[in-house]
């Protein structure tokens, strides 16, 4: 083994300067910014792989390139000072296969990587996706119009069969303005916009220490991989820009995000597993995942399931994470018939700020059929099941949330452990069984804290709000079914601490609660007075 006397630091200089580190400016790359250097950055990538293994190696500068394809045994590693900037010509993106639905095709992400073994991207450099493009539009107007990649077009006119003067095939996705005055998933699908980094079906896969920003669409895609590590990354994506998620998992196993700061115009960090038919047909979860020790900042949700789960998710780990600034903490969602069992999510030791809504789970995204009457159960029915909150704080919310599951198939196992909120609006709850309160504690402007209606086993230990109104009961519940609700508090000033209605009501116990502060400590609608048992 070789022996490094000197410092760790001329160790590692000494194994970077070795005969496998191939330069892209040796291979023709100029980084002057203008210059297209795609064909040498992959003449680069190519000569590494021709060696079996090395470091391409990218130094200060700033490359255009277009879209380029990695090779296993390789380490691309963006020097600091150095920027790979993204093309804006869509020529440079072509079209490749969807790995969803290979019939069909979308634009190449600005890195690819299919199939690979043991690929890294590094650095201290930035990955620059330029978020202003030129677009080409149909034979109306050909040439190039400047835009803003996020879809502000409403005014323009084009025909979406075609793109540049060509017809745009059945199913493909060509790269131009989105229409916001369409809104049809066909319109938009013919108007995608490439990823910045997209590896599929690779295992071994690391992405560190980069700054990415200003991604054209999400921006670190794994798609059925293994073994994946995202770790010390800087996300910056603008607030107002469309489907531009930090981090997007479809279908991947062993993934570890961590140390990371992430802010975009859309989700952060997102588990999917497909949707239907194309989900329901492949069957690949989206499985063993943890992300700690990160920052979120804007975005529609810090972390997120869904709504893709046709494949299911199993065994989440989200841990001591700070979001501040989302539009939701987690964010849950999916819909009937995309179908996929999600379960087995934990998420301890968070705090958030000024997130507009610290929780929003629901089975019901879509609005697809009814809420109040259930549907026939079938492959697309989804099932969601154990889910675990524990030590969470969340200040200056809207609301503090909700879980709204659905009449055919509630939430089943969901807790929530020493959550403290504060908030305009409580936290309510519909369709769910198996739902534990254990130490919380909400704080509303107005309203109730607690409301819960449609749901089976239910327990509240330890609940209290600082913040109890004279008009509204603290804790709604309506049509429920085995409750306990023990150990809990009711602080100066409050009305009513429990409010109990519906017909389906049935078997209420109170146990150990001190209630002497509210003026009333339960109010019962006609006829459920047997329902209730005080010990």
């Amino acid at each position: 083994m070789k022996t490094c006397i000197v410092s760790l630091w001329a160790c590692s200089v000494a194994a970077f300067a070795a005969p496998n580190v191939c330069d892209v400016r040796d291979y023709g790359a100029t980084g002057d910014g203008r210059t297209k250097d795609t064909q040498a950055i992959q003449k680069a990538i190519d000569a590494c792989a021709q060696k079996g293994a090395g470091v391409v190696y990218i130094p200060f500068g700033n490359y255009l390139t277009g879209a380029i394809t990695l090779k296993s045994n390789l380490i691309l590693r963006i020097e600091a000072g150095a920027t790979i900037l993204a093309s804006t010509d869509p020529e440079d993106y072509p079209l490749i296969p969807n790995p969803w639905q290979p019939e069909n095709r979308q634009p190449a992400a600005l890195i690819n990587g299919e199939g690979l073994e043991n690929v890294t991207i590094t650095g201290r450099g930035t990955i620059e996706g330029q978020g202003k493009l030129s677009y080409y539009l149909g034979p109306e107007r050909t040439g190039p119009v400047e835009g803003d990649l996020w879809g502000h077009h409403a005014s323009q006119k084009y025909d979406t069969g075609y793109f540049g003067g060509k017809v745009v095939p059945s199913g493909d996705a060509y790269w131009g303005p989105r229409k916001t005055n369409q809104g049809s998933a066909a319109n938009s699908r013919q108007y995608a916009h490439p990823r910045l980094i997209k590896l599929v079906r690779c295992t071994n896969a690391v992405v560190e220490g980069l700054t990415l920003r200003n991604s054209p669409s999400w921006t670190v895609n794994p798609v059925f991989c293994e073994r994946v590590a995202l770790r010390g990354l800087t996300i910056d994506n603008p607030m107002d820009s469309t489907s531009t998620d930090a981090i997007d998992l479809e279908s991947c196993r062993d993934v570890h995000i961590s140390d990371s700061t992430l802010g975009a115009g859309d989700d952060l960090v997102t588990i999917k597993s497909g949707s239907e038919p194309a989900g329901l047909r492949v069957n690949k979860p989206c499985e063993n995942i943890t992300v700690a020790n990160c920052t979120m900042l804007h975005g529609h949700g810090a972390i997120v399931i869904g709504s893709e789960t046709s494949g299911g998710v199993r065994n989440v780990s989200v841990s001591n994470c700070v979001f501040r600034g989302t539009d939701r903490g987690f964010r849950l969602k999916t819909q009937r018939g995309r179908g996929g069992v999600v379960d087995g999510l934990v998420a301890s030791n968070i705090i958030m700020e000024d997130v507009i809504e610290p929780f929003g789970i629901t089975l019901y995204y879509s609005g697809r059929g009814g809420i109040d009457k259930p549907e026939p159960v079938n492959q697309g029915t989804p099932v969601w099941r154990n889910l675990s909150f524990q030590n969470i704080i969340a200040r200056g919310a809207r609301t503090a949330g909700y879980l709204l599951g659905l009449p055919e198939s509630p939430f089943n196992g969901v807790t929530f452990s020493d959550v403290r909120v504060s908030a305009k609006d409580g936290f309510s709850c519909r369709w769910a069984k198996d739902v534990a309160f254990h130490n919380v504690r909400i704080d509303t402007e107005e309203g109730s804290a607690l409301t819960a209606r449609d749901t089976e086993g239910l327990e509240i230990d330890g609940f209290r709000t600082g913040a109890p109104h004279l008009d509204v009961p603290v804790i709604g519940l309506s049509q429920v079914r085995d409750v306990m609700l023990r150990g809990s508090y009711a602080a100066r000033g409050t009305g009513t601490f429990v409010d109990l209605s519906g017909d389906t009501t049935r078997n209420v116990v109170l146990s150990g609660n001190d209630l002497h502060y509210a003026k009333q400590a339960v109010n019962a609608a006609n006829g459920l007075g047997q329902e209730i048992k005080v010990e």
